[in-house]
């Protein structure tokens, strides 16, 4: 059993070396060596397509990198999946989308924009993960696989 002053000492110096790690790795994870985005690959048509994006609200029904809705595919790496032609081809798309019954807005998107989207798309597949598959469902997987 610990005195009061043996235990005093022991929760004084837990809290230290607590408080020690926590600045530490704080300081190591805001590293420039730690940044994972490759943000010099940030091109003006990137930028264009992340504003498309949050313009049109696509988060509210696709994910990327498991932030957003679930109600349509995961997009972080929806170019490796599907590819450029792909993905413009159902942004441009004149009427309606209906891939597997659910329906996607036609955003009737110009070819500039869903180039951006493209590039967006691009840059995001291409961040760092550290191994982290995104989130996908199994009902998903089975249909990206076939």
């Amino acid at each position: 059993m610990l005195s009061k002053k043996q235990a005093r000492a022991f929760f004084l110096g837990g809290t230290v070396v607590t408080f020690l790690i926590f600045i530490g790795l704080t300081v190591y994870s805001l590293s420039a060596a730690q940044d994972q985005s490759h943000e010099e690959n940030l091109t003006e048509s990137v930028v264009r397509g992340k504003h498309l994006w949050e313009k049109n609200n696509c988060m509210g029904c696709h994910t990327i990198m498991g932030e957003g809705g679930y109600y349509a595919p995961e997009l972080t790496k929806v170019i490796e999946r599907r590819g450029e032609g792909y993905v413009k081809a159902a942004l441009m798309s004149p009427v309606p989308w209906q891939p597997n019954g659910r329906k996607m807005v036609a955003y009737k998107m110009s070819k500039e924009e869903a180039e951006d989207m493209v590039e967006f798309f691009k840059w995001i597949g291409n961040i760092d993960l550290n191994g982290f598959e995104t989130v996908v469902s199994p009902l998903a997987k089975d249909k990206i696989n076939n």
